[in-house]
């Protein structure tokens, strides 16, 4: 067994410099190059042991070195990431969320920050352009010192003002998140996320930020990075993209976690029903403090290539290979129907196919559709069904067959995949997004409204339980009709709605009600309005003070108690009160 270098993601809103933090490392013009200086592709590059000790030099620290370097994967934009998946979690060993100090947390951010949590990846934060803050001086004999030495070199308003919004974004984490945080200098790195404050485009932090990912990969994650490489070692690793390479053909471009592949390995790819076996014809890797993505970048051909690192590997009959699936190399047949039920369990394990009961879930990788499942089961949501693909007319048919049971599973939510044309239904509702938790959260917002929508159209040609109160010195007149004001405590009651009083005994029918003197059918909870009641007279039947229920006929009750999921809670204990009163006269009432 070898240590091999760890995987760290770098995710993070657009344009917050997460691609400009790796090309100061690399040294390289990849942000220059590409249009709107955001990355167009995944990339993979490898930061070898004595460029980190040659970036740290200026921090004055002693650093022992047992890894051979970091390998960063550059993401676009921030889903990605969910793609970069092993077995039993994500590919990554450590994250860096690239946050903008200006402009704090983001849609994609707060995206990339429950992912991490939900895959419990370990991570650091950057607060990065700390110099387009107002006031911020760049000064040259400070260019290659720390950044402590750089914060104190700034005016005191400035140094409280990086305090504030650095604070301010430990206050968010631990709001929103529940985590602790602090910065860099004052961490329990057991305890609390470390946050650095950075400059990418000054280089201001970038020593600090290696520092901290090659201490805490070396101090906490040594047993993770342990790679076999023993003459029959497997390789393992996930695809990140399928293109063609102009002299090579179509080729994949792939991140290698575990083991060793070598040229004419047998390789065995995951598929969505079986998976594809070919042979390594080629690999190619990058030279390096080179991105995999940069058209100047140089590729040199290798005999074998050891974890971890990305590699390009040319390869016949994959043009059914899907991005973000896992694959392993071989050097010995007989591992092969092992290696290939290892795959497809690993596949089957997150896609669903059968449950019960639930909606329908559809993602564009096996990464994204695992990030997408965790997290709406963190959510209490069932899943009746997920797979990879874009939404058919199959997917539509599948969550229509819920509607008569439950409407509410009658939908399909989708992360970055497409809707077949003309496959509309009114019965489902579909919901895509590149963002996951905008998926979910347009869910909870739909359910919401759709669930009061379920409950009008169900309880409309029913009585539902009511309770008001007849106020102190409202009564406006004493019969015929008398007309007095009330507070809905419970309920809402309605025009022609018959009311009865605490031993059951139906008084009359509310004619009328009136709000801010206008006339209205309906009134709610905690209004207040005035009714007009035929046929009674306060003082006799009814006085101030006196409290009201809405009348249920027995063979509506019935109806109603098979529909309490459609009410409040206090609707439903008000029913279970209705029911004690007339059960008073009559002990089977509504039995």
């Amino acid at each position: 067994m070898a240590t091999r270098s760890p995987i760290i993601a770098v995710l993070g809103h657009v344009d917050h410099g997460k691609s400009s933090i790796l090309d100061k490392i690399r040294n390289s013009c990849i942000v220059e190059n590409e249009a709107g200086a955001i990355t167009q592709a995944i990339g993979a590059s490898a930061v070898p042991a004595e460029v980190i000790k040659n970036f740290c030099s200026t921090l004055k620290v002693k650093m022992e070195m047992t890894i051979p370097g970091l390998l960063f994967i550059d993401t676009p934009g921030h889903e990605a990431f969910t793609s970069l998946r092993k077995r039993g979690g994500n590919l990554a060993d450590i994250a860096v969320l690239v946050v903008d100090i200006n402009e704090g947390f983001k849609p994609q951010t707060i995206e990339a920050l429950e992912i991490l949590k939900s895959f419990k990846t370990p991570f650091v934060i950057v607060l990065n352009k700390i110099d387009l803050i107002d006031g911020f001086k760049v000064f040259d004999d400070l260019k290659n010192k720390s950044l402590i030495e750089n914060l104190n070199a700034q005016t005191p308003e400035l140094q409280a003002k990086i305090e504030e919004k650095l604070y301010s974004i430990v206050a968010f984490i631990n709001e929103k998140f529940g985590l602790n945080s602090d910065r860099f200098d004052r961490v329990d790195f057991t305890k609390q996320i470390a946050i650095i404050p950075c400059s990418a485009k000054q280089g201001i932090g970038i020593p600090e930020l290696l520092m901290i990912l090659t201490g805490l990969t070396q101090k906490f994650l040594e047993e993770k990075l342990k790679s076999d490489i023993s003459p029959n070692a497997k390789a393992k690793g996930t695809i990140l993209e399928v293109k063609t390479v102009e002299g090579l053909g179509l080729c994949i471009d792939a991140i290698l976690y575990d083991g060793i592949i070598r040229t004419n390995d047998i390789l065995i790819i995951a598929g969505l029903e079986k998976p594809i076996i070919t042979k390594v014809r080629g690999l190619f890797e990058p030279r390096k403090l080179s991105d995999m993505r940069d058209q100047k970048t140089k590729f040199q051909s290798m005999k074998q290539v050891i974890a971890a690192s990305g590699v390009r590997i040319a390869a016949p009959n994959i043009d059914e290979v899907i991005a973000g699936m896992p694959f392993i190399s071989i050097i010995d047949p007989k591992q092969l129907e092992e290696s290939i039920n290892e795959l497809q369990k690993e596949v089957s394990d997150i896609m669903i196919e059968t449950e019960k009961e639930g909606i329908i879930v559809k993602a564009d990788t096996i990464g994204s559709l695992e990030a997408l499942i965790k997290l709406l089961k963190d959510k209490g949501i069932k899943i009746r069904k997920a797979t990879i693909g874009n939404i058919t007319k199959k997917d539509i048919t599948d969550a229509e067959s819920n509607y008569e049971k439950e409407p509410l599973d009658s939908v399909i939510l989708g992360f970055n995949v497409e809707v077949e044309k003309d496959i509309k239904n009114e019965k489902v509702k579909i919901i895509t997004s590149n963002i996951i938790y905008k998926i979910i959260e347009e869910y909870e917002k739909w359910k919401i409204d759709e669930s009061r929508r379920i409950e009008e159209r169900i309880l409309e040609g029913l009585t539902t339980p009511c309770k008001i109160e007849y106020l102190h010195n409202y009564t406006f007149r004493q019969s015929n009709p008398a007309v007095i004001g009330v507070e809905i405590l419970i309920g809402k009651i309605k025009s022609g709605m018959n009311i009865m009083n605490k031993e059951g005994e139906i008084l009359t029918n509310i004619k009328e009600i009136q709000k801010n003197k206008e006339t209205v059918n309906i009134a709610i909870k905690k209004e207040q309005v005035a009714i007009s009641l035929p046929g009674i007279t306060v003082g006799r039947q009814i006085n101030e003070g006196d409290i009201f229920y809405s009348a249920i006929p027995e063979n509506e009750f019935r109806e109603l108690k098979k529909l309490t999921k459609y009410m409040e809670k206090d609707e439903v204990q008000l029913l279970k009160e209705i029911a004690d009163i007339m059960r008073r006269k009559n002990p089977v009432w509504g039995i």
